[in-house]
């Protein structure tokens, strides 16, 4: 594998950046799962359970951001994994934060539909075809999950700079539905529709363990870290603005609905949230615009995930850790094509499985999101010790102090979902997720030593960390030496 075939451009702004990020961590769930959160801790318990959830991610967050501006590399936590962990750490760490993306892009899959079903109700009739945990799966259902799957996956072949331009118009036109919904909600909604609060701790618990799930997508922009045309120390503090903005969005979404719709309603309610709107408005037509508002999240957050998924496979191919045909480029796009048609194909499975494959994928994403992010605590802390001289445009106060609470709150998060816990994964559907991407990821894990050798770690760490490939030090050989004149760091 030679470097020069695998360099990626920079493209991305300001503007693109902050709207992927942001983009990604407004999805589709807050149309859809409002109600169920008030209905488990009360419209003030579900804010609460944000607030708790952002300050978990705040703090991954603050480690993200040094360590996205020190080592800005595509790939983004392969490459702080490695440099901390080794190749099997940094391994881990990407195909678990690939399994977390990939469950949110068949999320959307599976919510597509719902919004069609929603403002064409004709959509939802017609013969099932079988029945998943209760839930007829029709074939108008499948065939628009599949379709969206391939539009999203047409969009990204293109490349970096077409996904971009989408992504601003998408986000552009949900801040302006966000606001017709917020401004008008508060104003005529009724504060006696909040009782309960809160309805138990156990409840606030329960909405906490999705909270990383919904969060996720300000680790995105690290896997674009090599097509972003910004100073470094700006990508830091986009991903620290863009978390701050979500935790705005969600406890507005929380408060608006909770103020609007009485809470012994909201169980029966298929989308609550348009519901809201609905009411607010006084007409059917206002749900409909925020469920087309609603779409417009679906498709940013599902190409948001999909550029972060095809980054990270392609750095991990890149790197030998997965075959080489995942890191070969376009000739004309500048996308790695291999990746986008791998990730369309497993996107579009996800429709055939229905409704009830919306919450399983929230909670086996949500573990495989804090394993990552646990990970990359950790990360920053051996990095902090062995690197103190690594070049850091954007600098945390209190790294110790800031990364040890990371530490500790990725570490309490991951108890929540293990047996035992009031709030454990599901099974068998939640936990055979998470199962069969461990035993797919191990067999994976047997082909990487043989490419890595093929490699050789002077080669591998260059191809994983660029620039800072001489931090690593093999005691199989010599400290990487600089890349030959006239040759693309790739």
């Amino acid at each position: 594998m030679s470097d020069a075939p695998v360099h990626l451009r920079r493209f991305l702004g300001r503007g693109d950046v902050l709207a992927v990020a942001f983009g990604a961590m407004v999805g589709w769930s807050w149309v859809v799962l409002a109600g169920e959160m008030i209905v488990q801790a009360g419209a003030v318990g579900s804010i609460l359970a944000f607030g708790a959830g952002a300050v978990m991610v705040w703090l991954v967050g603050l480690t993200y951001a040094e360590l996205a501006a020190a080592l800005s590399r595509a790939g983004g936590e392969l490459s702080y994994t490695f440099l901390a962990l080794g190749p099997l750490g940094a391994f881990v760490c990407g195909w678990t934060l690939v399994l977390a993306y990939a469950a949110v892009c068949a999320f959307e899959a599976v919510a597509l539909p719902t919004v069609l079903g929603y403002l064409l109700p004709a959509f939802s009739t017609g013969e099932p075809l079988y029945a998943v945990a209760g839930w007829d799966v029709r074939q108008a259902w499948v065939a628009a999950g599949v379709a969206g799957a391939l539009v999203i996956g047409a969009v990204n072949y293109r490349g970096v700079r077409f996904a971009a331009f989408a992504q601003r118009l998408a986000v552009g036109g949900l801040l302006l539905v966000g606001l017709a919904f917020f401004v008008p909600g508060a104003a005529r909604g009724d504060l006696a529709n909040l009782a309960p609060a809160v309805t138990g701790w156990e409840g606030v618990l329960r909405v906490l363990i999705m909270t990383p799930f919904l969060y996720v997508g300000f680790d995105v922009i690290p896997q674009l870290a090599e097509e972003i045309a910004l100073p470094l120390r700006t990508i830091g503090r986009i991903i620290l603005l863009s978390i701050v903005m979500a935790l705005g969005w969600y406890a507005l979404v929380q408060w608006t609905v909770g103020l609007t719709l009485p809470p012994d309603t909201l169980a029966e309610r298929a989308l609550p949230t348009a519901d809201a709107m609905s009411a607010v408005y006084g007409s059917p037509w206002g749900g409909r615009v925020l469920v087309l508002g609603g779409a417009v999240g679906i498709l940013t957050s599902w190409n948001a995930f999909f550029l972060g998924a095809s980054r990270l496979l392609f750095a991990m191919a890149r790197g030998g850790m997965l075959p080489a045909a995942f890191a070969r480029l376009h000739p004309r796009y500048g996308s790695p094509a291999a990746v986008v048609v791998l990730l369309t194909a497993i996107t579009a499975v996800a429709p055939f499985f229905g409704r009830p494959a919306l919450v399983w994928l929230v909670d086996a994403g949500s573990l495989a999101t804090v394993v990552a992010y646990l990970l990359v605590a950790v990360s920053f802390l051996v990095i902090r010790r062995r690197h103190p001289g690594l070049p850091r445009p954007y600098r945390v106060p209190a790294p110790a102090v800031v990364g040890w609470l990371a530490v500790a709150a990725t570490v309490f998060f991951v108890l929540l979902y293990l047996p035992g816990s009031p709030s454990a994964l599901a099974w068998p559907e939640e936990w055979l997720i998470v199962l069969l991407w461990t035993g797919l990821g191990a067999g994976l894990a047997v082909g990487m030593r043989r490419r890595a050798a093929a490699l050789g770690p002077g080669r591998q760490a260059r191809l994983i960390l660029g620039d800072q490939a001489h931090l690593v030090h093999s005691g199989a050989g010599p400290r990487p030496g600089p890349i030959p004149a006239g040759r693309s760091r790739g």
